[in-house]
């Protein structure tokens, strides 16, 4: 089985050990590090958006001041002691589509394949395939079908979102979507319910070992009933995939958004959705080094970016 393992978490230094999240939010940034007796050390760093300055989306502009975008991106990376170089972009799942198709074959030349995936995906996605970036990873293979997924991204909002990399001075060396990069920071090889929000959408995630399962993302209302409402109903609507799926009911629901566990435990959306198994934050790497104060429950995409 590829899975999980082999797409977000490669040998040792294929990826670049530097990388940010851009969110709403704002950047987080982490930089990995090999210390004495092969110890890794990693560094993060937090640099706010203000309200409004970064909409994800499937059309360009995502960003309604790129200078503050850049700006932001100079501090955090900057804030790690990273001064240059190739860096892994995690960007927002909302500004592409991840989906999970069926194949009964692929063509074992990649670029054959990829000609396949992009013709399957033709009638899928609301903009051009042909001009997109795609990239796609065989999860499983069982009774004569490929289990892919793949990944694509409408090409001008992908340059907008690597330009402004490249501004502040960095080179994207990898490319990822957020709930993909908190996928890799999970660590277990047991079924797992993942809810990542951003103040913009929440995508609903179920992996089992190195397999994604299920990937669901949504935009969320700025009506705040509204949104709590929408909240619960997606997560609703993935644990009762989840138990229909997999005829288990999962032992908790790992979270990652602004204010982590403790305010998704305070919020309306989970009251709504009952019986809700107990939410736990993503944990931070081991030793992680906070140079600058990072909000919540929001660094999980940085360091599956790492793992």
């Amino acid at each position: 089985m590829a899975g999980l393992s082999k797409m977000m978490k490669p040998a040792a230094r294929t990826r670049p050990r530097l990388a940010c999240e851009i969110r709403p939010e704002g950047i987080i940034a982490g930089r990995a590090s090999v210390e004495k007796r092969g110890q890794t050390e990693t560094v993060l760093a937090f640099a706010p958006l203000s309200a409004g300055v970064l909409t994800p989306g499937l059309k360009v502009p995502n960003f309604a001041d790129r200078g503050a975008v850049v700006a932001a991106l100079e501090s955090a990376l900057g804030g790690t002691s990273a001064r240059d170089g190739d860096v892994t972009v995690v960007t927002p799942d909302a500004a592409g589509r991840v989906l999970l198709l069926d194949f009964d074959t692929l063509p074992a030349r990649r670029q054959e394949a990829m000609a396949v995936v992009r013709f399957r995906l033709r009638k899928m996605v609301p903009f051009d395939v042909e001009t997109a970036a795609v990239s796609y990873q065989v999860m499983a293979q069982k009774a004569g079908q490929l289990s892919v997924l793949v990944t694509v991204m409408p090409g001008d909002v992908l340059a907008e979102y690597e330009g402004a990399v490249r501004d502040a001075g960095y080179e994207p060396g990898a490319v990822l979507t957020s709930t993909l990069a908190v996928a890799a920071a999970l660590g277990t090889e047991q079924a797992a319910l993942i809810v990542n929000q951003t103040l913009a959408s929440v995508t609903t995630a179920v992996t089992h070992g190195d397999e994604m399962l299920l990937h669901r993302t949504m935009d969320l209302p700025s009506d705040g009933d509204a949104r709590e409402e929408e909240m619960a109903q997606a997560v609703i609507t993935t644990l009762a995939w989840y138990e229909d799926t997999l005829s288990a009911t999962p032992d908790r629901l790992h979270y990652a958004g602004p204010g982590g566990a403790e305010a998704a435990n305070q919020s309306r959306w989970l009251r709504l959705v009952n019986p809700a198994p107990p939410v736990e934050d993503l944990e931070l790497p081991p030793g992680a080094s906070m140079m600058t104060s990072i909000p919540m429950g929001t660094a999980a995409g940085v360091t599956g970016a790492l793992a």
